[in-house]
């Protein structure tokens, strides 16, 4: 059952709530003006401010749209079509005054503050907890875990508050920047308490729908553990997602398309280990609810990330596109049957022949598309559609509804994540084995390619090289997580791999060139008119977002980042003892 409801902590603004208290002498309580001394003392209290705390992440600047967009646009599979909207965080230089750059701090410090109040109701030894208040407690921690690894992923170093008493809304935030580590540290803390609280999804049973899970929990330690580069410990979490027991039992779905499809029948299903609720189209209010201090008992509660992607010839908003080397990267290599990748058919919206007669054929929404059709996503400029968290190939309706109206909930991690994962760190501790290989060719298995083979990679860089540039493309292209990708595997700081970024981020930028055909990244200098690489205005330290320089001003604790002071983040990475896998040419 999806987390519907808008809870009353949500309208009373948990994070806004007065810090005093009536007098003794007077104890008449209004249940219409709650406050912290009135309200969170019983489970069903804290349960409301749960169901908040999982609003705040399906807001605009978290999952709803830009949150989730610009991490997108950040790696190298998706450019800006529009070349308005999103395009200082594609060319990688957003100035420290853009606005947008801050709304996904603002989301994540609301979900943060919801959480902090639960966990300041929820303190003392847990074993002692009922059973319905570990699940409160754990939930809590997660989310509030999975917002700090967001946070450190978008802004590098941010102010770390975990005590509710400190603090009573955003205007009233006056923390000091924190150290990653120290933000990673506390993330790390509050997803293994959460493992530890909450049930695995067959115990959970239909409560755990929509609702973080131990899995959850486990599968974003492991994330955030391989932030840093701890890939032994990652890995023995992963096993243990793997095996089924500890943290539930996990499967690939037989059909790629079922993890991009909105309804009962396709959303958090066997393959998810969490994903963001959004009401399906058709049962939404009237309302969109772009901000968390804008809310509405009507609201739409579903998101825009169709807006962003969907062509503009079906009413979307055209912003994003995707690049040409992930298409013809899906064409290099057919299936064992000779076919296409189907994985392509739902990443990106191109006519191909071999679509005839598979899943809804050549359909755009609900339009059939054919050979001598242009589907670019804007209209000035061209770019290939994507297809994943649209409609564009489920022919259930005839065009975009923009606005916060997609109710395709948003997969934040599929299990198929978990064995690439697996294989990864896998290879980073033991090298290149017969178990990465395993695991890479489970998710392979599932798109009908020919398994890989230990022999073709006698070396741990060439495997990297299969997992980062082909395997993961390929599975998870569009979706969000490859800017942080990019962060944590060092490619800004390397020559070679910035010069590969150039390479995979090259697009065509008119509308009248095909835009599927292969480009490189030469033609940007022959052809700049027409042809243009996301990366070549990258700065040094803008592989993260700058701190918003309005907060700065009003807050004199907070420093700027690398973004705003342009720091090169590299001899952060190498004083580690962290390296950068070289790039390796598969072809060899």
């Amino acid at each position: 059952m999806k987390l519907y409801k808008l809870s009353l902590a949500l309208f009373l603004g948990i994070g806004a709530m007065s810090m005093t208290s009536c007098e003794d002498k007077l104890e008449v309580t209004n249940p219409n003006e709650q406050t912290t001394g009135t309200f969170g003392f019983t489970s069903d209290d804290l349960e409301e401010c749960v169901i908040a705390a999982y609003h705040d992440l399906r807001m605009e600047g978290s999952t709803g749209r830009v949150g989730y967009t610009i991490d997108a646009v950040r790696g190298d599979e998706v450019w800006n079509s529009s070349q308005v909207w999103y395009m200082p965080f594609d060319d990688m230089n957003d100035p420290v005054t853009d606005g947008i750059s801050f709304w996904p701090w603002r989301e994540y410090y609301y979900a943060i503050n919801v959480c902090n109040f639960i966990l300041s109701r929820t303190t003392g030894d847990n074993a002692q907890l009922s059973e319905s208040m570990k699940r409160i407690k754990g939930q809590a921690l997660f989310i509030r875990g999975f917002a700090y690894y967001n946070l450190v992923g978008y802004y590098k170093d941010v102010p770390l508050i975990t005590d509710y008493s400190t603090y009573s809304s955003l205007d009233g935030l006056y923390g000091a920047n924190n150290t990653s580590d120290e933000v990673l540290d506390q993330a790390e803390k509050d997803l293994k308490e959460a493992m530890e609280l909450l049930p695995n999804r067959q115990a959970g049973g239909e409560w755990a729908k929509g609702r973080a899970t131990c899995g959850a929990a486990a599968g974003y330690y492991a994330r955030t553990l391989m932030f840093r580069h701890k890939y032994s410990e990652a890995l023995d979490v992963l096993k243990d997602i793997i095996g089924g027991t500890k943290y539930g039992k996990y499967k690939l779905m037989a059909n790629y398309g079922d993890n991009f499809r909105e309804g009962s029948a396709y959303e958090n299903n066997d393959e998810s280990l969490f994903e963001v609720q959004y009401l399906d189209y058709g049962t939404q209010g009237v309302d969109d609810e772009w901000t968390p201090v804008n809310v509405s008992p009507n609201a739409t509660q579903g998101h825009a990330v169709e807006s962003n992607f969907a062509p503009g010839d079906f009413g979307g908003w055209a912003d994003l596109s995707a690049s040409p080397w992930l298409y013809n990267l899906f064409k290099e290599e057919r299936t064992t049957a000779g076919k296409l990748d189907p994985r392509l058919y739902w990443t990106l919206g191109t006519y191909e022949k071999e679509w005839e007669g598979f899943e809804n054929g050549n359909v755009a929404y609900t339009k059939k598309i054919t050979a001598t059709d242009t589907l670019r996503t804007n209209n000035n400029y061209g770019g290939i559609p994507i297809a994943k968290w649209t409609n564009m190939r489920t022919g259930l309706y005839s065009s975009v509804a923009t606005g916060l109206r997609c109710g395709i909930n948003l997969r934040m991690m599929r299990y198929s994540d978990v064995l690439l994962r697996a294989a990864e760190c896998e290879n980073e501790v033991n090298g290149p084995t017969e178990q990465a290989i395993k695991w890479i060719n489970e998710v392979r298995q599932r798109a009908g390619l020919a398994d890989l083979k230990l022999e073709d990679f006698n070396t741990k860089d060439k495997l990297f090289e299969q997992i980062a540039n082909v395997e993961r493309p390929k599975e998870f292209g569009c979706e969000n997580g490859r800017g942080m990708d990019l962060i944590r595997w060092g490619f800004f700081y390397d020559n070679g791999r910035l010069d590969q970024l150039k390479e995979h981020g090259t697009f065509y930028k008119n509308k009248t060139i095909d835009v599927k055909t292969p480009v490189t990244y030469a033609q940007t200098k022959t052809d700049p008119e027409n042809v243009k690489s996301s990366y070549d205005t990258y700065l040094p330290g803008h592989e993260f977002l700058p701190i918003y320089q309005t907060l700065l001003n009003n807050n004199p604790n907070l420093k700027g980042n690398s973004a705003n002071d342009g720091i090169d983040n590299s001899t952060d990475f190498f004083g580690r003892g962290w390296t950068v896998h070289p790039v390796v040419d598969l072809s060899k």
